[in-house]
């Protein structure tokens, strides 16, 4: 998988990471992959409800020793 950005939004809580997300993804083209890298506990269900929301697709989520990665492919 090729990343074309990726955002450190560790030690921030909700809805800093989120807020950070879609700001970076504005400055991105259509079909770009951002990977987002988050400890918010909440984030998980932040971030699906924000694909579901925008359009953006969530297309990969995982969980290593309490830091959330995401990747979205901006719509």
């Amino acid at each position: 998988m090729n990343i074309d950005k990726e955002l450190d939004a560790r030690g921030l809580s909700c809805p800093l990471p989120i807020l950070r997300t879609k700001k970076t993804l504005s400055d991105m083209s259509s079909g770009e992959l951002l990977k987002v890298i988050a400890t918010d506990s909440g984030a998980p269900k932040d971030m699906q409800a924000f694909s579901n929301q925008t359009g953006h697709e969530l297309i990969e989520t995982s969980e290593m020793n309490g830091e959330y990665t995401f990747v979205f492919k901006k719509k």
